[in-house]
């Protein structure tokens, strides 16, 4: 209440308070027929009772009158709330403001929606009245809390541990691979800026100056659209160290999050367990697994290997073939056909891949168009491996094996979404299970043209030490010093160890890559002028926030967020200038003929 006049918030009031005379702001939040109101403000409700008497009639008037969502001051005693009226689902339920005098601040016209948590609303009239949905308890909480972490990672990072916090450009020049970066124009003939998708070259070229250690809350940008956790801006911890190895960037980010970690979300234990890329895919068809719950992916390969089986067979005599399966507990109770046929479709659709379900029936013999090629001993042995009970599903897959995992783990979700939507309890919404994925491949095929080459995380990333040499002679198989942070199963973070030698970031450039390194001279030049070793990592605020609050989107964790199709619906941004506007930049719009008749009429 400092700074202010009034004397306290809504939501402090106690019976420790009664007798006192004091002074609340804030939002009708509720009014009953002339008798008493609700005052909310940030922090909470108050009951407020409406004077009755002739002697503050006009506060009656005023008060009783008074629109929802106006602002309105009220002077008063406070009050213990007459015997069996008390409210403990209220903090403030044990008492009641008498009102003596008061002030509508100002009144509120009708709504477009109420402002209640439990009042449904179209996420499209939300962020067009963005500033009443900031009024929400829901918002609310997520925006301090949000508030609260950043503070206490800066008095870890900075105060604690020596780190400097460096606010880097906004307008840079565009990077090689990655995301799809914003232009901006400028006032040179066809020269633009870019937005950078992060601060990476800066943070590196601050080591090369000497910072050392390195942080900052940074606003990062992409043009590629919006996704229920991506945003065109976002936010990360952006983080960078000189003469730091791989295991010393893990244990920072162990430390800064315990610290950080709001009390009551529970504890947070360190250190983290970790598993390179290839078990993950292996164990969980993803590089990013949600390890709350079990279902992992087993090779039944060798169990299958000697049966007359043909698909089996034919996926076998492939270099890469494999035979894997997931075993979901209980299927048969909870999942129906409807289900398991969704669950196959899903797979055929997405990946390309088949799938073949097995059922353990209540006496343990299998259903399956398999058992009749399968021996008892290779049927005992499946159930083994498999450590199928009675009434479990399994879904098998023949293939690729990359391919195979990757089906099988995208199955292993859905099939996760629709226990819990029958009732059966198998990951724990209160749980947070942290895992560090490391020894990603330093490139992939591309999509487009597998023949070519890109960075699995970004070209400025150094490789493994041991597969240093494989870089000249087989760039394939290299792993890197890439390592990403993951909580239930949503990458929260990523980093790696930073290549540090102009020489070497040359060639993956022009070599590897492909790419023209001009682009990136600066960087080269200032990594052959004392660039001491490096790394470092970027958080997703946005991210790890609403996962700490159990939102459904990020969106709801971001105080001003662009909708699903990365507009402002507030400001109903982007928007058309004149070309009067545009003449300094040297830029005329090329109308797409159906916009140009739509302004014609």
């Amino acid at each position: 209440n400092s700074f202010v006049s009034r004397t306290n918030t809504c939501g402090e009031l106690r019976s420790a308070h009664v007798g006192q005379k004091v002074t609340l702001y804030g939002w009708v939040q509720y009014q009953r027929q002339g008798l008493f109101l609700v005052l909310r403000d940030f922090q909470g409700l108050t009951q407020v009772i409406i004077p009755q008497d002739e002697a503050h009639s006009h506060v009656k008037e005023l008060l009783s009158k008074a629109p929802l969502e106006s602002v309105v001051r009220v002077t008063g005693t406070v009050s213990p709330r007459p015997l069996g009226q008390e409210n403990p689902k209220m903090p403030t339920g044990d008492i009641e403001v008498k009102a003596e005098t008061a002030e509508i601040l100002n009144s509120c016209k009708k709504l477009p929606f109420e402002i209640k948590d439990f009042i449904k609303k179209s996420e499209a009239l939300r962020l067009q009245y963005r500033y009443l949905d900031l009024r929400s308890s829901r918002l609310q909480s997520a925006l301090r809390l949000r508030s609260r972490l950043v503070m206490s990672m800066r008095e870890y990072l900075c105060n604690l541990h020596g780190f400097v916090d460096v606010e880097t450009p906004t307008l840079f020049k565009r990077t090689p691979g990655g995301a799809k970066e914003f232009l901006v124009p400028s006032r040179e003939p066809g020269k633009f800026y870019s937005l950078p998708q992060s601060p990476q070259q800066f943070k590196q070229l601050l080591m090369v100056g000497g910072l050392d250690r390195y942080f900052q809350v940074a606003r990062c940008y992409r043009d590629e659209g919006s996704r229920p956790d991506r945003q065109p801006e976002f936010t990360q911890i952006d983080i960078e160290m000189s003469f730091v190895d791989q295991a010393g960037i893990q244990r920072l980010i162990e430390g800064l999050l315990q610290h950080s970690w709001p009390e009551e979300r529970g504890s947070i234990m360190t250190p983290f367990p970790s598993m390179t890329y290839e078990e993950a895919l292996a164990e969980y068809g993803t590089d990013k697994p949600d390890t709350r719950f079990g279902m992992k992916i087993v090779d039944i390969s060798d169990v299958l290997r000697g049966s007359n089986i043909h698909f089996v067979q034919n996926a076998l005599s492939y270099p890469h073939g494999s035979i894997r399966a997931i075993c979901i507990p209980q299927g048969v109770r909870y999942l129906t056909n409807k289900d398991l046929e969704s669950l196959k479709e899903s797979a055929k659709s997405q990946f390309n891949q088949e799938i073949m379900e097995i059922i353990c029936r209540p006496d343990g013999s299998l259903k399956s168009l398999l058992t009749k090629f399968l021996g008892e001993k290779e049927k005992s042995e499946l159930i083994q491996a498999l450590n199928m009970q009675e009434g479990d599903v399994v879904l098998l897959a023949a293939g690729e094996h990359k391919q195979v995992c990757c089906a099988l783990g995208a199955l292993r979700l859905l099939s996760a979404n629709l226990l819990e939507a029958a009732g059966l309890a198998l990951r724990d919404p209160t749980a947070f299970h942290f895992l560090w994925v490391v020894d990603f491949p330093l490139f992939l095929p591309k999509a487009e043209n597998p023949t070519e080459l890109e960075s699995a995380h970004h070209p400025f990333t150094a490789p493994h030490p041991s597969d240093v040499s494989l870089l000249y002679s087989d760039p394939t198989k290299v792993r890197s010093q890439h390592y990403d942070l993951v909580l239930n199963g949503n990458e929260v973070g990523g980093g790696s160890i930073r290549i540090h030698s102009a020489e070497q970031q040359r060639f993956v450039l022009e070599k590897v890559l492909k790419e023209d390194s001009e682009v990136l001279s600066h960087l080269i030049e200032a990594l052959e002028l004392g660039a001491p070793p490096h790394g470092g990592i970027a958080l997703g605020l946005d991210r790890l926030i609403s996962l700490i609050v159990d939102a459904p989107s990020i969106r709801d964790v971001i105080a001003f967020p662009k909708s699903f199709r990365g507009r402002d619906l507030m400001g109903n941004a982007p928007d058309y200038v004149t070309p009067e506007e545009l003449e300094p930049y040297h830029i005329q719009v090329s109308w797409p003929l159906e916009e140009k008749e739509a302004k014609k009429n």
